[in-house]
């Protein structure tokens, strides 16, 4: 069974031309017919928490993975209606460190816009959407010294877990930049999954640790939308 694993960062309104990484800003109303498409599909659209059983092997359907990296407040305002609208769940990946703040990893690149506050958070988790790690400090992985990258990964998920109250399963790896042995990390934090950005549709049983992901940018059209959910136009891309 082919799961794609949706991978959004921000629902709003798109900056103007030539901005950089414009691309990764969906539109609320591009978002909305996305769903749509994915319902009227036949497809429910489940978090890393919901999905878990499909993964491993133990349920089989038409569902699809949908998550959001980086814990952008957009999300809570755009994204969750959308979601509640057609009885979808979904994963946002926050960074522990920065509850409340901005994505400052992007300054000097992008505008910096807030991520969700602890109370946002909150509200996310008690609309029955799955909260995830995606480290302390958007760290890239790859750059860190061993015990530096093991501490982003499992102290984040302490951290999100103490402020929010909630069990924090799944992680998310900043940039997709991880090696062995940040998978072996995750793995020996507690998590149950970690997402990449390698491009392709999983399947029940892959490791959990190394999932492949489909990225909808904002010029992703219903064509294209439907042709990386339902063929192996993302699976020839891996």
């Amino acid at each position: 069974m082919n799961i794609p694993i949706l991978m959004y960062h921000q629902i709003d309104v798109p900056p103007p031309r030539g901005t950089r990484l414009r691309g990764l800003i969906v539109a609320p109303s591009s978002f909305a017919w996305q769903m749509r498409l994915l319902k009227w599909l036949g497809y429910q659209g489940l978090s890393m928490r919901d999905l878990e059983p499909y993964l491993r092997g133990d349920k089989t359907g038409k569902v699809v993975g949908i998550t959001f990296d980086d814990g952008f407040q957009n999300n809570l305002v755009n994204a969750l209606p959308i979601l509640k609208k057609h009885g979808f769940t979904a994963t946002c990946f926050g960074v522990s460190n920065l509850l409340g703040g901005t994505n400052r990893w992007d300054q000097g690149i992008v505008a910096e816009k807030p991520l969700m506050t602890v109370e946002n958070w909150r509200t996310w988790h008690q609309a029955g959407m799955d909260i995830g790690s995606h480290t302390r400090t958007h760290a890239k992985l790859t750059e860190l010294p061993a015990e530096a990258a093991r501490h982003e990964i499992a102290q984040s998920k302490t951290e999100l877990e103490q402020a929010l109250g909630c069990e924090v399963r799944h992680f998310c790896y900043p940039y997709g930049s991880y090696a062995g042995e940040h998978r072996d990390m995750a793995q020996q934090a507690g998590y149950d999954t970690a997402t990449t950005t390698q491009r392709g549709r999983v399947h029940a049983k892959d490791d959990p640790y190394t999932l492949k992901r489909i990225m909808i940018a904002r010029a992703t059209n219903p064509l294209l939308f439907c042709a990386k959910i339902i063929s192996r136009y993302e699976d020839k891309r891996a």
